[in-house]
């Protein structure tokens, strides 16, 4: 038998192109499983171990060493005690195995078929773990394969021999229709690992980075690092933008990817169902990338709001549709473009909402510092906009404003911080009146303990009944973190409903 094992594996390490190891390993598995079904030891935690040398074989079955054995794997585990009453000068600790070598069974027809499928399969998997390593050494981000069917669930396409990968229907442009035998270029996505050990390779044709790939092999300037793609945003199938960086003055980053008579942006619109690109300019200075973003619409002037990562676009009445786009598709996409909330508004808005603002903060002023309208009004233009900003600011600013002079100009900041003072003494207040189990509960910090106190949120059922959307008006957190908070907030309702 021992000669026969080392022919065995020598032989099926040649023709599947595995080594020598691997086959050993997939034998001794196999011999195994056989062992256990030949003599009936399922429950035993039995292997079989080849002299890679010799091909002879044993069989060795493995005890676990517990603590205390209470007879729930009566075949796996035993205690040290019993150890030491067969061999008592073993040294050995829980946690440990204790392993005794039993006699090698005589395998029959069956056994040996079965062995056979086992070995066969374990050689299949390793032959294509070795296929699957070597393009994954090998492959470039974007792949090219062969159709090999569809399914429900996407597209199988065979990138080599016994290598296939899956487009997933979501990674899928939308009315693609493909059919066996037909090419398709698709970007490496990611490598999924199944429930015991299978690997599969997923490509996407929808990912922004596919753009970016195939516009780096179509523009060679990419690839020679003369130009950059910096950001690419993409409703696939539909539209996508690319914002590009020319790393040498002497090059146009825009004329260069659209390429002569836009032969280069065509090529890849083309491979992506017929997507229109649109070209940008990228800039650090977030104002003109905004502008740029935003192209073909005209944009008249913009306000950036950098606490809240939003910026107010202004446009002309006969540029609104065209900044918003069919279904907000151009505005959403600048959107993501840029990483910033863009709020698109006409002109007329504009004005409106500065009014409003202007008025808001007029009887603020006159209001809380107990001032004339002539007063506010000097201060809005100004471009103050809050109680706070007239206490802290210098004395120096305040005096550049028209008509103040030193003695109005200290009296506004006295009045001013003792508003601002009053109105911290009320928040300490009314934090003060929010109960303990509310303090302590997870997902809620200082910050959100304050915003509730100001809305007079005091206990837990307070916050419970709040909705999510409630929570983040009150408070401007993220919609995760509102939905924390509630949760934790509701978590006693459900315990009483349990415990009744």
């Amino acid at each position: 038998m021992s000669k026969e094992i080392l022919l065995l594996a020598e032989a099926l390490a040649s023709e599947k192109n595995v080594s020598n190891e691997i086959v050993f390993e997939a034998l001794e598995v196999a011999l195994g499983i056989a062992a256990k079904k030949k003599a009936d030891r399922e429950q035993m935690d039995l292997e079989i171990r080849i002299d890679r040398e010799t091909g002879d074989y044993k069989t060795i079955r493995k005890w676990l060493i517990v603590e205390d054995l209470d007879y729930t794997y009566p075949e796996l585990e035993k205690t040290i005690e019993q150890i030491q009453e067969e061999q008592p000068e073993i040294q050995i600790s829980v946690g440990d195995y204790y392993e005794e070598e039993l006699p090698n069974e005589a395998f029959g027809r069956q056994a040996a078929q079965t062995a056979k499928q086992i070995i066969l399969q374990r050689i299949r998997d390793a032959e294509r773990e070795q296929i699957l390593n070597h393009f994954l050494e090998t492959h470039e981000n974007i792949v090219t394969g062969t159709v090999k069917r569809m399914e429900r669930h996407g597209i199988v396409v065979e990138l080599a021999p016994k290598l296939d990968a899956l487009i997933p229907r979501e990674q899928m442009l939308p009315r693609e229709n493909y059919r066996g035998g037909d090419r398709i270029r698709a970007l490496f996505w990611k490598l999924e690992e199944f429930n015991g050990g299978r690997k599969q390779v997923l490509l996407s044709r929808t990912a922004p980075d596919f753009v970016r790939e195939l516009f780096a092999q179509e523009v060679p300037e990419i690839a020679d690092g003369l130009l950059e793609i910096k950001e690419v945003a993409r409703d696939p199938g539909q539209r996508a933008k690319i914002a590009v960086l020319a790393r040498d003055q002497r090059i146009d980053p825009q004329g260069t990817c659209i390429g002569v008579r836009g032969s280069r942006v065509n090529a890849v619109s083309n491979e992506i169902g017929g997507e229109r690109i649109d070209v940008v300019l990228w800039s650090d200075d977030t104002a003109q990338f905004v502008i740029n973003a935003l192209s073909p619409a005209q944009v008249s002037r913009i306000v950036i709001d950098d606490e809240l990562n939003s910026v107010d676009v202004i446009v002309a009445e006969d540029q609104l549709a065209l900044a918003i786009g069919r279904g907000g598709q151009n505005v959403r996409l600048a959107a993501e473009l840029t990483g910033l909330q863009l709020n698109i508004m006409t002109l007329q808005e504009a004005e409106e909402r500065n009014a409003a603002e202007s008025a808001a903060a007029r009887n603020l002023f006159v209001e809380q510092l107990e001032v004339s309208e002539e007063i506010a009004d000097a201060l809005v233009n100004e471009g103050f906009e809050s109680v706070e900003e007239v206490a802290y600011v210098p004395a120096s600013e305040l005096l550049e404003v028209e008509g103040f002079d030193a003695e109005l100009a200290e009296s506004l900041r006295a009045k001013a911080r003792e508003v601002v003072l009053k109105a911290a003494e009320e928040a300490e207040a009314k934090l003060n009146e929010i109960d303990e189990d509310l303090r302590t509960l997870d997902g809620v910090d200082e910050d959100m303990l304050r915003d509730l106190a100001e809305a007079n949120i005091t206990s837990r059922d307070d916050l419970a009944e709040l909705s999510i959307a409630e929570l983040i008006e009150i408070t401007g957190v993220s919609h995760e973190e509102a939905e924390k908070a509630i949760l934790a907030a509701r978590a006693h309702w459900f315990a009483e409903e349990d415990n009744a």
